[in-house]
């Protein structure tokens, strides 16, 4: 055989190796490719399953809670009535003649949560506008993880401060008999209710699209006036549901009223009196009712009324944060 002849079959077998190569490298390829696809999909099918059972599992949770109390509320709502319980005015309930009223309970929760959000709806929102729109990106995250640290804060550190320094303050400059009022209460579940707004709060303002402050600064707003007339308007929605989420968190507080409010088993005038909250009554009475009891039952029926309250007031907050949310996804 000729050098040419030879030097072409050459060729010819190289040719035909680097196909045969090629061919071998994008079946590999090709199936590596399917393989990662299926542990891809495997993985993302496990992980929605896992999210799936997990999610049912929180709603089988709040229905077997919701359950539970009303099972255990039975005995009160047959032997005393919910009618006698809601709209009842006194509550003696180890007397002769017992008596379970939640009216002082409910009056006592309204006034603290009243005063709670007077205290720092205004400061919560305030902050949370300088935070958003004001404040250097430095300054904002150290005041983020701050905001965050106080939710880690135990509420009976709270009422200990409020024990040793609100309390002897209100009762001079108040002239009161005790400073262990629904004031007091009030103002320190307040400070307790502070990071949830202004977390919540700040997290809808920097959701506001950027092209509504850059078109109220083009028609010649300043920062504030972009603030206060253009992007907390826009974010109205979300900061209304943070103050409803702020809330629930006051009506729900237990230990910071328990310490503060007086526990006085009547209904307050004003937060100037001492209340007692469907918390603190719950908290102070469980421990020494007798197991079984109407008065055991009442209680139950008295966290029904409050697990009822708080999850109107979360539901309510959570519709309108996804109207929110569906607003600017337009």
């Amino acid at each position: 055989m000729n050098k040419p002849a030879k030097n072409k079959k050459n060729k010819v077998i190289r040719f035909q190796t680097g196909i045969q190569e090629s061919r071998r490298a994008v079946s590999g390829s090709l199936i590596e490719k399917i393989t990662t696809f299926r542990n891809t999909r495997a993985l993302d099918s496990t992980a929605t399953a896992v999210i799936t059972v997990l999610g049912w599992t929180a709603i089988f949770v709040l229905i077997g809670i919701a359950g539970f109390l009303i099972h255990s509320s039975i005995r009160a709502f047959d032997e005393v009535g919910i009618w006698s319980m809601i709209a009842g005015t006194d509550w003696f309930p180890t007397s002769s003649n017992a008596r379970f009223g939640f009216l002082p309970a409910q009056v006592g929760s309204i006034w603290v949560t009243i005063v709670a959000l007077a205290s720092c709806v205004p400061i919560g929102v305030l902050s949370a506008v300088y935070l958003s729109e004001f404040a250097s990106s430095r300054f904002r995250e150290s005041a983020k993880a701050v905001i965050e640290f106080m939710v880690t804060i135990p509420s009976v550190v709270f009422g200990l401060i409020g024990l040793a320094v609100l309390v002897p303050l209100i009762r001079t400059h108040l002239s009161v008999d005790s400073g262990l009022i629904g004031l007091t209460a009030g103002l320190v579940v307040g400070i307790v209710c502070l990071p949830t707004i202004i977390s919540i709060s700040e997290d809808a303002l920097r959701s506001v699209p950027r092209e509504l402050r850059y078109g109220s600064f083009a028609l010649g707003n300043t920062r504030w006036q972009t603030a206060y007339k253009v992007v907390l308007p826009a974010a109205s929605s979300g900061v209304f549901a943070a103050v409803m989420l702020g809330m629930g968190r006051a009506i729900g507080e237990t230990m910071v009223v328990l310490m503060l409010a007086g526990n006085a088993g009547i209904i307050p005038a004003s937060p100037l009196e001492a209340a007692r909250t469907m918390t603190g009554t719950i908290a102070q009475e469980t421990g020494e009712v007798v197991r079984g009891s109407v008065h055991f039952s009442v209680l139950f029926a008295l966290g029904l009324v409050l697990f009822v309250s708080t999850f109107i007031i979360n539901l309510i907050a959570d519709m309108v944060l996804e109207r929110s949310r569906k607003k600017w996804r337009r």
